[in-house]
């Protein structure tokens, strides 16, 4: 049994209910595994919903990363721990440098970490300082982790967790339990 990529009806169906990333204070930390293809999307405005435009009428762009954390929301009935994480302004420069650095690109199955760094200057009266962030990125070395990944939307429990035979035991001591259960659910004659 093999891995397929979600097709384009798949994605837009799984794509809503994911619950975003939070970074409310500094020193926050969100960090996981890419377990959605990164896209590029039109930055919205939070009261109207309305999509968001530069000044010369380019839209504002921005980057959604889906990670499969550990974080939990004891308030959210069957929270699978998928964040959605918004990059853009002083995010994407962080992660931009973070990729760099890493010489890959962003992918499926990679290993994202955002943090909340501090604040920069206060740019106007009545606004608050921009949030300034830090970022690590790690990405996967291993293209059979990535295919699952790919087409596994959510992390589903498993009852046993063993390492497929395609999956080098470094990589997979590497990967947090959350996407070790999302691999063995998604290969189940392993």
């Amino acid at each position: 049994m093999s891995a397929q990529p979600l097709d384009d009806a798949n994605e837009f169906l799984l794509a809503g209910g994911v619950t975003s990333a939070k970074f409310e204070t500094i020193g926050t930390t969100v960090s996981g595994t890419i377990c959605r293809k990164p896209e590029v999307q039109q930055q919205r405005e939070i009261d109207s919903g309305k999509p968001k435009f530069w000044d010369d009428g380019k839209p504002r762009q921005q980057i959604v990363i889906h990670l499969q954390t550990t974080i939990r929301d004891d308030q959210l009935d069957d929270d699978d721990g998928i964040r959605a994480v918004y990059v853009r302004g002083n995010m994407l420069r962080a992660v931009r440098e973070a990729v760099r650095k890493a010489g890959d690109v962003l992918q499926v199955g990679g290993t994202l970490a955002v943090t909340y760094a501090g604040d920069g200057e206060r740019k106007a009266a009545g606004f608050n300082p921009p949030k300034l962030y830090s970022a690590t990125y790690t990405p996967t070395g291993d293209a059979a982790v990535a295919d699952v990944l790919a087409a596994v939307p959510a992390a589903p429990a498993a009852a046993a967790i063993t390492r497929p035979p395609s999956v080098s035991a470094e990589t997979w001591d590497a990967l947090p339990r959350e996407t070790q259960e999302a691999l063995a659910a998604a290969m189940p004659q392993f």
